[in-house]
């Protein structure tokens, strides 16, 4: 305060000597005062923050800078960036993964789906799969039939046994919670849960079109693949969950709250699944 009131009157050289402050002191407390961070500033790092978490650390730039300014507060994805390595946040995703392809068709089940993914209207193609999680000393397993128009996941279940009783579980869930439509299309790998008598004779009595994967060709099958590869990178710990009931409502509060209501889907043009079917419902 001092050197700033007679800074009029007195060179800086001059007020340097007076006071025996050193010049490099004084650039740098000048500075910090420059630099001193803005009410907009501190909301943006509040609200990144706030949104990294809820992420369980898994959210980048891109989907940090989506969500906010989804919630009224806009940053670029450039300026997430620099906010984010400011507030030392990192972002936990793999590297990219490459799959082998196959051409042989299942002999009664052809791929009928053909990666036409782009769904325009909801119920109209379901997709399903299953994978493993680690709880507490052994493997349990997650069905899951999620829909092609919003990506929204709509039917799961988890069991010590990777059955067809799991599969038709979640589909079952799935055809009750969206009020059991006419005119689906259900797809899925070569799964011998998804082949067996029981499940297609589920499909037979619900009146669902039954399409597969080509063998051994992740791709024909790629939404479900990266859901569960979200689900595992962006949610589950790499340890696992310690108890049966633990997993249970973690991968529900991913499913129905995180992925569904809150993460960006870049096939919904950035928003979630939930607000993509309430805007065609609207409609």
């Amino acid at each position: 305060m001092i050197i700033q009131q007679f800074q009029e009157s007195f060179s800086l050289t001059q007020l340097f000597n007076a006071f025996k402050v050193n010049r490099t002191s004084y650039y740098t407390w000048r500075n910090a005062q420059l630099k001193k961070p803005s009410l907009k500033s501190l909301k943006e790092y509040s609200a990144l923050q706030l949104i990294h978490q809820e992420s369980k650390g898994s959210a980048g730039a891109r989907t940090l800078s989506k969500i906010a300014t989804q919630r009224g507060i806009p940053i670029s994805r450039y300026r997430a960036s620099k906010l984010m390595k400011n507030l030392g946040l990192v972002s936990k995703q793999p590297p990219n993964h490459f799959y082998k392809k196959a051409e042989q068709p299942h002999v009664d089940i052809p791929n009928k789906l053909n990666r036409a993914f782009d769904v325009k209207h909801p119920n109209t193609v379901w997709c399903g799969d299953i994978t493993y999680i680690w709880v507490g000393k052994r493997w349990a397993y997650l069905a899951v039939v999620i829909d092609l128009f919003s990506r929204k996941p709509i039917g799961w279940a988890l069991s010590y046994s990777p059955d067809t009783q799991l599969t038709t579980k979640a589909l079952t869930m799935a055809f009750e919670a969206r009020g059991k439509p006419k005119g689906l299309m259900f797809h899925s790998d070569q799964g011998c849960h998804y082949i067996s008598k029981q499940f297609r004779q589920l499909l037979w009595r619900y009146q669902i079109k039954q399409s597969m994967s080509r063998k051994g060709n992740c791709w024909d099958n790629s939404p479900m693949e990266r859901f569960f590869r979200s689900l595992k990178t962006e949610w589950i710990p790499r340890s696992g969950y310690l108890s049966f009931k633990e997993a249970k409502r973690e991968i529900i509060d991913y499913v129905i709250g995180y992925y569904s209501k809150v993460r960006p889907h870049q096939h919904n043009g950035g928003y979630p699944p939930n607000v993509v079917e309430l805007q065609y419902a609207m409609t």
